[in-house]
């Protein structure tokens, strides 16, 4: 160019704007790599590298024979991003479409949808999207064929997805794991210091496109998968009982309903089941009272189940004798200077041993038994059977139920507890109540878990049968074991529950609830909780359906009694349990004929008793 062509103005104006641009541009470099390099270096890094966190496996669970009740396995959420991909990955889709089982146009939407809009405060911008989901919870192997495409857009990322293989089995037992990968109940909450096993991290790098430099990895820490636990519920037990607990809902449509089956000589439990209940793989689909465990945390007035613990307690105490008798016909009996007015029986039923008094489910009679007693051993007695107090159950949250302290009675409590009313307790406690005198007379702690083990089966921690207490004498239990075989046999309030062969021991219960304040006529719990074989126990199970729909009165005996038959026989064909032997006798229990003498019939010692 020459200059006799260009005016003075322009030529100072173009060398203006050419000086003005490389200030610009030095000012912009120096702010960049002198003021705010600290700051921008950070965020380099922080979009540069990256630390993840490589999730544990969670340890299985399983039941006693190793039946797998829960387990984790890995899934993969595969999305694509649309903006690293390469022409020919289009070609691809078909295959693609038909690996992950979805639609073609589906894929090919996702594939050429680059942008969206984004309202930001100065209005609607266009943004890259890096990431489109394409599917969810694809198994490994269907995630290796993917891989196998070659479409390096196309990728996944793995968590571990928590699967119950028996859906509602032991539902209650073992509690779930929810969407946040946190633990509800159950075993699951309770021993998830041992299931949930130690995360791990590693610290990688990626390139503009957000994929791994693998070769870039600096550190990496292995996550340590979690351990095993081996409860001790047999799941074909536990199927037989929710099968049962299935026709029970068609059958009499009850508020609720729980069944528990256990070993009396160590507390463990084989299956415990309540209606109604859910599946914990669907857990987000049912509420609260679905997933509430009845067994441990609903109370009712236990009835006359709880008229073991007058008996037993004054046969204990040497007040009576099995076949002392007592005067039922009477309304009402002076204790401590006072009249107390005694409960009625459903007809009269005269003069009762105290073998009768248990067969005959009498309430006069129970009633008769705790004022011997007197209010502090009646309370002292009913305490040592579990009632008032949690049982111990290892999974926790359990209710203590209701035994007001002797001071807090009234003038009817004493005439009226040992027929079971004014105390309450959970399926659970009376379950383990019958479970003492089973085991001769020794409470145990109920126990769902037997040990937690390595991925070897080696044993990390044993879980071992506890004993709580002795409640009454060995001889005692045996006693009112013999009285509670009769239960069930002609003459007895629980004759459907009767095996022949099999010495089936046990007690009916029939509660009014109390509706309104006041007790219903019209809605009832039965229940029924035995053991069998009597003479060496085996299996205590506990039977509690809450307001059944029949017509006239839900007797225990009626409703209960057949259901505890069905399960004590699908225990009896699965464990092969023999029948006792004839000629085996229980124990020698004293004598066979009622006594009649002066010094050994409570009626004529009963005067001194109730001053």
């Amino acid at each position: 160019m020459n200059r006799p062509f260009v005016s003075g103005f322009r030529f100072s104006l173009l060398a203006f704007a050419v000086t003005l641009c490389f200030a610009a541009l030095l000012s912009r470099l120096y702010y960049l790599h002198i003021v705010a390099h600290d700051r921008l270096a950070g965020v380099a890094e922080q979009e540069r590298k990256r630390v993840e966190v490589v999730n544990a496996r969670r340890g299985d669970i399983v039941d006693r024979r190793g039946n797998l009740l829960a387990t984790t396995s890995a899934v993969v959420t595969v999305g694509v991003d649309p903006q690293a991909l390469e022409p020919e990955d289009f070609t691809k889709i078909d295959e693609l479409a038909d690996i992950l089982n979805i639609s073609p146009a589906f894929i090919r939407e996702k594939f050429s949808k680059l942008h969206r809009e984004v309202k930001t405060s100065n209005g609607l911008e266009q943004r890259s999207i890096r990431w489109h989901k394409l599917a969810e919870e694809i198994e490994e192997p269907v995630y290796e064929e993917v891989r196998a495409l070659g479409i390096r857009a196309v990728y996944g990322n793995a968590k571990y997805d928590r699967q119950y293989p028996s859906q509602e089995l032991a539902a209650h037992l073992l509690g779930f794991v929810n969407n946040e990968g946190q633990p509800s109940f159950g075993v699951e909450q309770h021993l998830n210091f041992y299931l949930a096993g130690h995360e791990g991290w590693r610290e990688l790098e990626r390139d503009g496109r957000k994929r791994e430099l693998a070769h870039f990895r600096r550190r990496e820490v292995e996550s340590t998968a979690g351990l095993n636990v081996e409860m001790s519920i047999d799941s074909a037990i536990q199927h037989a009982v929710e099968v049962e607990l299935e026709r029970i809902a068609e059958e009499y449509q009850p508020k609720s309903a729980t069944v528990i089956v256990g070993e009396p000589s160590t507390g463990y439990i084989l299956a415990l089941a309540n209606y109604p209940t859910f599946d914990p793989n669907k857990f987000s689909e049912y509420g609260f009272e679905n997933q509430r465990n009845r067994a441990v945390v609903d109370r009712f007035e236990p009835g006359s189940t709880f008229k073991i613990v007058p008996a037993a307690a004054a046969l204990n105490e040497g007040l009576v004798k099995p076949f002392d008798e007592f005067d039922c016909s009477l309304a009402s009996v002076e204790h401590r200077g006072r009249n107390v007015r005694l409960p009625s029986d459903h007809h009269p039923l005269g003069v009762l041993s105290v073998e009768q008094i248990v067969v005959k489910s009498s309430n006069r009679g129970a009633a008769l038994l705790g004022i011997a007693l007197g209010e502090k051993k009646l309370h002292q007695y009913a305490y040592d059977f579990g009632f008032g107090e949690i049982t111990g159950f290892d999974l926790g949250l359990e209710a203590t139920g209701t035994l007001h302290p002797v001071e807090k009675w009234d003038g009817l409590t004493i005439s009226r507890m040992p027929m079971g009313h004014s105390v309450s307790a959970t399926p659970l406690q009376v379950h383990a109540a019958m479970g003492s005198i089973a085991n001769g007379g020794v409470l145990m702690e109920p126990k769902t878990v037997r040990r937690v083990f390595d991925e070897n089966g080696e044993t990390v921690v044993n879980f071992s049968p506890r004993a709580k207490r002795r409640v009454v004498s060995q001889e005692t239990a045996f006693e009112v074991s013999r009285m509670l075989e009769k239960v069930v046999e002609p003459g007895g309030t629980a004759l459907k529950a009767y095996i022949p062969d099999y010495g089936v021991a046990g007690k009916t219960g029939t509660t009014q609830k109390i509706i309104n304040g006041r007790y219903s006529r019209r809605h009832h719990v039965a229940s029924f909780s035995g053991f069998f074989p009597v003479n060496d126990p085996r299996i205590v199970i506990t039977v509690v359906i809450d307001d059944p729909q029949i017509d006239g009165v839900g007797y225990g005996g009626r409703i209960a009694g057949p259901i505890f038959k069905n399960i004590a026989k699908d225990c009896i064909r699965h464990l092969g349990i023999p029948p006792m032997e004839e000629e085996a006798p229980l124990v020698a229990l004293g004598p066979t004929e009622p006594q009649t003498s002066v010094d050994n019939n409570p009626s004529a010692r009963i005067s001194t008793v109730l001053q």
